[in-house]
C-alpha cells in the first residue's frame, strides 16, 4: 500500500500543506497516519475522503459540518441516516446553487448578445427600445 507525504497530497489535490494541516487541526482528519515523529503518511483512502471534503466545502458547507460528516463516518452504521439525509440537503442546496447560476448565466448570454449587436452595429442606439438592453 503506497504512502504519500502531506506535501504529495497537497500537490495531487491542488491544495497547499497549509490548508491540510489547518483540516487535520479542526479535527477533519482524524483516520491519517503518522510517523513515531509526527510525519503525517496519508494513504489512498485518505486522498479519496480530502476529495468528498473539498466537494462539500465548494458547496459552501462550513467546516464545523463537514467535521460532523467525518465523525458519524468515524462512528459507523450508527449514522448512516445522519449521513445519507446531509448529502439529500447538500443536493439540494447545489440544485439551488445551479438554478442561481443559470439565472445569471441567461442574463451573461443577453448582455453579450447586446454587445456583440451594438459592435456590429458600430452604435447601441440599436438596442434604443430595449428596456433592458438600456442599462447597459
Amino acid at each position: 500500500m503506497n504512502k504519500y507525504s502531506i506535501s504529495e497530497v497537497a500537490k495531487e489535490l491542488n491544495l497547499t500543506t497549509y490548508t491540510l494541516r489547518y483540516y487535520d487541526k479542526e479535527g477533519l482528519m482524524p483516520f491519517v497516519e503518522r510517523t513515531p515523529s509526527g510525519t503525517r503518511l496519508f494513504k489512498e483512502s485518505d486522498i479519496n475522503a480530502l476529495k468528498i471534503i473539498e466537494c462539500l466545502k465548494a458547496t459552501g458547507m462550513p467546516i464545523k459540518e463537514i467535521k460532523n460528516f467525518i465523525d458519524w463516518c468515524t462512528d459507523g452504521d450508527s449514522t448512516l441516516q445522519q449521513r445519507y439525509d446531509m448529502f439529500l440537503e447538500r443536493k439540494a442546496t447545489v440544485e439551488a446553487q445551479m438554478e442561481e447560476l443559470n439565472k445569471n448565466m441567461e442574463l451573461i448570454n443577453h448582455k453579450c448578445d447586446y454587445y456583440r449587436t451594438a459592435l456590429e452595429a458600430g452604435t447601441e442606439d440599436i438596442h434604443k427600445n430595449n428596456k433592458i438592453g438600456n442599462f447597459n
